[in-house]
């Protein structure tokens, strides 16, 4: 990526990021609010691989977008659909 269009590529991405932390905060439902923080964990991971940090684009990517949201929805199978 050109050092020119990183600056702009970053900061969109952390407002998208940002907004869909706020989003699943007021979201009614509980599976839409486990997918949009997946979404900022994949984000975050996409950032990460873009600032040259692979180890830890992978890491995010493995444990927080794929474990924690296994984890989140299985948690939500025991607590019995929408709450």
């Amino acid at each position: 990526m050109s050092d020119a269009l990183f600056p702009v590529v970053a900061i969109t991405m952390g407002i998208m990021m940002l907004a869909a932390g706020i989003v699943a905060l007021y979201v009614r439902r509980l599976l839409s609010a486990i997918i949009i923080v997946a979404f900022v964990s994949l984000s975050a991971s996409v950032l990460f691989l873009l600032m040259d940090a692979t180890d830890v684009a992978v890491t995010e990517a493995a444990v927080g977008a794929v474990v924690s949201t296994m984890i989140f929805l299985w948690g939500r199978g025991k607590i019995g659909g929408d709450r």
